[in-house]
């Protein structure tokens, strides 16, 4: 995966392997906490912690579905998940 670093276009991956880019602005102090933490833990990048928050978010509003469950553990916990 890239890391992203500013305001840059972002790349989610779906276990099918299919990229969505959407553009995101972040307040500034949380792209330095993301920055620091990416740092800290070499093995997260910006992508993996977008998109476990997102997954986690909808999974915490009550959305359901197998692919997001296996894309947000899948972040949290550095698995691939294939068919």
């Amino acid at each position: 995966m890239q890391k992203f670093i500013g305001d840059q276009n972002l790349k989610v991956l779906n276990h099918k392997e299919e990229v969505i880019s959407f553009k995101c602005e972040l307040q500034e102090n949380l792209q330095k906490a993301m920055k620091e933490f990416v740092e800290e833990h070499p093995n997260w990048d910006q992508y993996r912690i977008l998109q476990a928050a997102i997954a986690g978010f909808l999974m915490q509003k009550g959305f359901q579905n197998r692919d997001l469950t296996r894309l947000y553990i899948g972040n949290m916990f550095s698995m691939n998940f294939k068919d």
